[in-house]
């Protein structure tokens, strides 16, 4: 069937049926930690629509199909999971959590002997997260010949990492970024008319980023961080699912470094190596 046609048969009426719902609410959950609760049916079906057309189904009865009984998974997992994630982002997002940074995390990393500085956004979404950290490290690091740094960006879907390696986004995302800041690390298009703005390169080639999935039994970083981002990540998981990354993320930060989550989260309850000395910013001890 040509793909005119499986978009014209693609039945406007056509629901995903409580039995296929299921099955992708259980896969999407092993494999990412994502809750899939039966409210998000809607959503589901509108998020899944482009992915129908793109892999020639007609109805969610004939891709599902595709998906358990004809292997679909292969090649087709890394597509569902990316237009299943939320990616809601902003540059200086909850922004107390980098004044912290600024003013208290990164002095006590310099003055406890750390050279490289190292950091890690493992929910980085489409960028603005791991900018933000960089620009704020780069101001910290400027001027002193004793400290360098490393952001390591990370994120379960390959469409966000795209579009944050281009670091390319529209004018009035940037609106946060204070004044001095934009100067120094952000491009303005040369065209008149085309909104938007582009990330400096030199600020681009301070950060790696990479694909990794939080429910993964190791996330091979290197070297411990120093400082870690894992900011309205939680609150998609279940308790179980939470317990294992907060588990692992402190596996991978260095005694005395810095664990920030997001302002609706919460590790009360977890049995952790962390102390709080921040809302929502904790040290490991």
């Amino acid at each position: 069937m040509s793909m005119a046609a499986a978009v014209e048969t693609q039945l406007p009426g056509d629901r995903i049926s409580k039995r296929n719902f299921d099955k992708l609410a259980r896969f999407i959950y092993d494999y990412s930690g994502i809750k899939m609760p039966p409210t998000k049916l809607t959503m589901l079906e509108g998020r899944l629509r482009r992915r129908l057309r793109a892999t020639n189904h007609a109805t969610f009865d004939d891709y599902c199909d595709f998906l358990f009984n004809e292997d679909g998974l292969a090649q087709e997992t890394v597509y569902l999971i990316d237009v299943v994630t939320t990616n809601k982002t902003d540059f200086f997002r909850e922004a107390k959590h980098f004044d912290y940074l600024q003013s208290v995390a990164l002095p006590a990393i310099a003055n406890s002997g750390v050279r490289t500085i190292r950091t890690w956004s493992s929910a980085c979404s489409t960028g603005a997260e791991p900018y933000t950290m960089a620009m704020v490290l780069a101001e910290f690091a400027e001027g002193r010949n004793d400290v360098s740094y490393s952001v390591l960006a990370t994120d379960l879907s390959t469409d966000v990492l795209q579009t944050a390696r281009r670091g390319i986004y529209p004018e009035d995302l940037i609106a946060p970024v204070p004044r001095d800041l934009q100067r120094k690390y952000v491009l303005t298009a040369k065209q008149p008319g085309r909104r938007e703005v582009r990330i400096t390169p030199k600020l681009r080639s301070k950060i790696g980023f990479a694909r990794m999935n939080l429910m993964d039994e190791k996330y091979p970083i290197g070297e411990p961080m120093h400082v870690i981002f894992c900011r309205n990540v939680l609150i998609y998981f279940d308790k179980q699912t939470q317990a294992g990354v907060l588990n692992r993320l402190c596996a991978c930060l260095a005694k005395g470094g810095y664990m920030f989550i997001g302002h609706s989260e919460s590790i009360t309850g977890f049995d952790l190596p962390l102390k709080q000395v921040s809302n929502t910013v904790f040290q490991r001890i």
